[in-house]
């Protein structure tokens, strides 16, 4: 019997389809002639009309024509540019419904990576906000300038160079929209020459806004291609005139050709290097290029999940691998007999010291360094974890770091994931050992795609 061709769908093709399931980037997913379709903007459940807009040889990509039929958790996005920005993948869904597909993608994930028996794991309702808009305590925001001179601020649209005006994101915290939103008129009034790209000319780059969310201080960071700025104070009192909550106004100098925000040199204009805020009873001193949670409220939820499952009695040996600024050892600290923690950027390792000074934790230790390295060595000299929390970046464990718990053989890994399909492929590696006792998925970042687990691993 001759084996059946797929007809290949084509550019420009225009035809009817039912979508089964959202993807892991939020975008519908659904079959036609058994190719899959990527379709953004869609829900499960509806049927829709697309056109072919990009073929690729395992699946293809399309833009909504028509829907046929729509689902009943379809609303309208608040957001006037949702659909250029690209900031958000699901304000279109329904928010309830939201916390219920994040569910799902990780399930999907489970089932794609593991040979686990997915259908009988303990995986837990997504845990959710009760306001899920205005949460983003950081906004950076590019300036540029349209045809007519205007100083824009915003974000690049999806998968171009067009500079999207936002005046006010519905995810943003409304303290920080308004900030931009001056220091952008401020601009504009004084005439500052705004970078341009691709001439490589003009001054300012970036606005960066950030609050302390319990603290109510705004910090203003201005990232310019050069040391100088006109009329710096100039700016400096019209920003501090017309925002009384800034405690601090910071200057970063990036003139590289790049895609990173920051430059390495940042320089104080005016007030402190860094504002105040505090998670739960810890406090942080938050400096210009310091890494902080972007949603403080879900944050609380999200490490009192790993408190949860740690299940510390005050005289266990915790590894915090990927520490960051100590937040989540810091945490567990009071329960724990000793907390340990690594990472590669040793400013970080500072600020966790300190950290763990002010807060009167005497049972701490921090060491800059890639955990597949420092803990072994530990181990060697006798000391061995009872929990390892790790809280890897997108790309997940690293092979080595994988490998190395395998063979200290904690009695519980904490695994805190920010990417689903990671996730699952390290517990795979890790299921050799360990079982998931359960996974408790948290939504960090409504109307986006994202969503973060904290997966409890027992030692079998």
């Amino acid at each position: 019997m001759q084996k059946q061709e797929t007809v290949k769908i084509t550019p420009g093709q225009t035809f009817p389809l039912t979508i089964k399931r959202l993807g892991i980037n939020g975008e519908g997913v659904g079959y036609f002639k058994r190719q899959v379709v990527f379709v953004p903007g869609a829900l499960p459940g509806e049927e829709v009309v697309v056109e072919a807009t990009t073929i690729n040889p395992k699946f293809a990509e399309g833009k909504i024509k028509k829907i046929r039929k729509p689902s009943p958790h379809r609303v309208q996005p608040l957001c006037p540019v949702y659909d250029q920005c690209g900031g958000c993948q699901l304000q279109h869904l329904a928010y309830d419904q939201q916390l219920k597909e994040k569910r799902d993608i990780v399930i999907q994930s489970l089932e794609r990576h593991t040979k686990l028996p997915v259908a009988q794991l303990d995986i837990r309702p997504t845990i959710g906000m009760d306001n899920p808009w205005g949460y983003r305590n950081k906004s950076q925001f590019q300036v540029g300038l349209n045809a007519t001179g205007k100083v824009l601020a915003g974000l690049y649209g999806m998968n171009s160079h067009q500079l999207i005006d936002i005046q006010q994101c519905a995810v943003q915290h409304p303290q920080t929209n308004k900030a931009t939103e001056t220091v952008r008129k401020i601009l504009q009034d004084l005439q500052i020459p705004i970078y341009n790209e691709k001439k490589r000319k003009g001054v300012v780059r970036t606005i960066v806004s950030r609050v302390g969310v319990q603290s109510g201080q705004l910090q203003i960071v201005l990232i310019t291609a050069q040391q100088e700025l006109p009329k710096r104070d100039y700016i400096v009192e019209r920003i501090l005139d017309a925002l009384p909550d800034v405690k601090s106004i910071m200057q970063n100098i990036n003139g590289a050709k790049t895609s990173l925000i920051f430059g390495e040199e940042t320089v104080a204009l005016e007030g402190e290097e860094f504002i105040q805020d505090t998670l739960g009873d810890l406090s942080f001193e938050l400096s210009a290029r310091t890494f902080f949670q972007l949603n403080p409220e879900q944050t609380v939820k999200l490490y009192d999940e790993v408190k949860k499952a740690a299940a510390l009695t005050g005289v266990e040996k915790v590894v915090d691998a990927y520490c960051g600024v100590g937040t989540i050892g810091l945490w567990l600290a009071d329960k724990a007999g000793e907390i340990r923690g690594m990472d590669i950027i040793p400013e970080a390792i500072d600020d966790a010291k300190k950290n763990a000074k002010r807060h009167s934790f005497t049972n701490t230790k921090y060491v800059p360094g890639k955990a597949e390295e420092v803990l072994p060595k530990w181990t060697k000299k006798g000391w061995k974890p009872d929990c390892i929390v790790v809280d890897p970046p997108r790309t997940g464990l690293d092979n080595q770091l994988l490998n190395t718990i395998l063979q200290v053989e904690p009695k519980t890994v904490i695994y805190v994931s920010c990417n689903p399909s990671t996730l699952a492929k390290d517990i795979q590696v890790l299921s050799t050992k360990f079982t998931v006792d359960y996974i408790q998925p948290v939504d960090m970042f409504p109307q986006t795609s994202h969503v973060e687990c904290v997966s409890k691993l027992i030692l079998k």
